[in-house]
């Protein structure tokens, strides 16, 4: 059985569906052949998340007959994954869907058409992205790139690699990212100014604003050196022309698993080898994702849209994702998330599902989301927050193919209060009908980071810290704290990190005047009295 054109046809396509695949139901060879004549929708970043969830989506729609052309994938940093996994198999892969309920679905995706390097020193490939934005059919370009992919500088000031060459000679032949993508928008504008959608499809906020800041930078740099046709500017700008909608999405696909690459071959599967590029990159031929999936976008199409809602996802307008946003990140989804981290790192826990099986921590992650989260929570109108809350507590988190681990998502932490408790905080003090001193979970997680900058399990060893830009400086409160400390000591420790707690930066709000300050010192004193103390503690609550 081999993930390839020939592999899923003909004769050979009644074993797949015997070993319980789904296989495409269309007309390959005739979609490929449309997708190449009129090309409608272009995707950069030819990752695990683009192959489990948009080239899915596509088709699902294919299969039903709704489109009538595939996806074009490009990847414009690591060329070796189009070269070395996507042509060798024509472009199709194998979605591994893991379930809750400890079952997997198995899918064969083949509604990518063609592939390409988005690479200007590649003759084919770039002539190829030229013509395709050159196309008065094309209404989407779309975007998985990470965050950083948007950047122009780095954090220190500094232009990121080609940058500086692309604004000095103009749409020519880029060597940045973006200066890629803006050069073939070019193209489009020196062709008849076509409209087109730019969507960031990337998990991070306001992700069209960041796709557009980049793009806008580069076309005013180009306008002032006189590199560019006239009027570029003016054409990204006109989001009669031009769009850069927001989008939220929601889905979590981890690196591809060698458990399910052990399913796959057992079924038959050959040729399944992950390959890991020169740049680090791990791809395989499969891609393993979980269930749930939600993508949520602002309905800003200037050259129209495919109806991508019959798959499943929600256009609105850019309020609405917004509020998406933040029912999931301030309420719904990530605050579970840290407190289970932060409290995993303590209890010795590697894997965020095998917490859901802990009867105390199940109980107080419900009581965040349900009790404390639910009051005040952003409500989007189009998803109802509770059912939201349902499926991460019921189906999500308790994952038992979710590789997550609290390690991962305890990075950062310093940088993620303010958004995913302070939030919250913020909700009760702006009601009269509610008391922000009825909060009993949100002050403990903050108690719990405290607890954790000691690098001190429950069970009195040490363990490793993971990365957060505040760590030296937040460690600094809680240096020469000791577990078991006299009465002395553990007053003096809660004197210590009392200033900590004025940094709203840090917790949304300043926690005296948010009358929560003791609440949290309260917790951290018992969370320091010993070893146990932290699951005491818990199982108080």
């Amino acid at each position: 059985m081999k993930l390839t054109a020939e592999g899923i046809s003909g004769a050979n396509a009644a074993e797949w569906k015997a070993k319980g695949y789904e296989l495409p139901a269309f007309d390959r060879a005739k979609v490929e052949a449309a997708t190449k004549a009129q090309p409608f929708w272009i995707h950069f970043g030819a990752g695990n998340i683009f192959r489990a969830f948009q080239a899915n989506v596509v088709q699902e729609l294919l299969n039903k007959g709704v489109l009538d052309r595939g996806l074009v994938v490009a990847e414009g940093y690591d060329y070796e994954i189009i070269e070395k996994m996507y042509r060798p198999h024509d472009n199709i892969g194998a979605l591994v869907t893991l379930k809750s309920s400890g079952s997997v679905g198995k899918t064969v995706v083949a509604s990518i058409m063609e592939s390409l390097a988005a690479d200007s020193g590649n003759e084919a490939d770039w002539a190829r992205l030229r013509e395709i934005f050159r196309s008065p059919s094309l209404q989407m370009v779309t975007f998985t790139i990470t965050e950083k992919g948007y950047l122009l500088k780095n954090a220190a000031g500094v232009s990121m690699p080609g940058v500086e060459d692309d604004f000095a000679t103009g749409p020519v032949l880029p060597k940045s990212y973006i200066g890629k993508v803006v050069t073939l928008l070019h193209e489009r504008f020196a062709n008849g100014a076509l409209p087109v959608a730019m969507v960031s499809m990337d998990n991070c906020s306001h992700n069209g604003d960041k796709l557009y800041a980049a793009v806008n930078a580069f076309a005013k740099e180009w306008e002032q050196r006189g590199v560019c046709k006239q009027g570029f500017l003016a054409y990204v700008n006109d989001k009669s022309r031009v769009s850069f909608p927001w989008t939220m999405i929601d889905k979590i696909t981890p690196r591809p698993d060698v458990k399910i690459e052990q399913i796959l071959a057992a079924d038959g599967l050959e040729q399944l080898e992950p390959v890991i590029t020169s740049k680090k990159t791990y791809v395989a031929p499969f891609v393993n994702a979980e269930e749930c999936q939600y993508l949520v976008i602002e309905d800003s199409f200037p050259n129209g849209r495919p109806q991508l809602e019959k798959a499943g996802l929600y256009f609105t307008d850019r309020t609405t994702v917004d509020k998406v946003e933040k029912m999931k990140v301030c309420t719904c989804l990530n605050p579970l998330h840290t407190f289970l981290a932060l409290s995993g790192c303590l209890l010795g826990y590697t894997l965020i599902a095998d917490e859901m099986k802990d009867e105390d921590l199940l109980r107080l992650v419900k009581r965040l989301g349900y009790e404390e989260g639910l009051p005040v929570v952003v409500d989007p109108g189009i998803i109802k927050p509770r059912n939201f809350i349902d499926e991460v507590v019921g189906i999500r988190i308790p994952n038992p193919f979710m590789p997550d681990t609290p390690q991962r998502i305890a990075c950062d932490t310093s940088q993620k209060l303010p958004i995913r408790f302070g939030e919250t905080i913020k909700g009760y003090l702006a009601r009269k009908d509610l008391d922000v001193a009825s909060l009993k979970v949100v002050p403990l997680v903050f108690a719990l980071w405290l607890r954790y900058l000691m690098a001190v399990g429950d069970d009195g060893k040490a363990f490793e810290l993971s990365p957060d830009p505040l760590l030296a400086e937040a460690q600094k409160y809680v240096a020469g704290v000791q577990l078991g400390a006299d009465a002395a000591a553990v007053a003096a420790a809660r004197t210590a990190v009392e200033p900590l707690l004025h940094r709203a930066e840090i917790f949304g709000v300043d926690l005296f005047d948010a009358g929560l300050a003791d609440a949290v010192t309260d917790y951290f004193a018992r969370l320091i009295a010993g070893p146990g103390a932290v699951r005491d503690v818990l199982k108080s609550l």
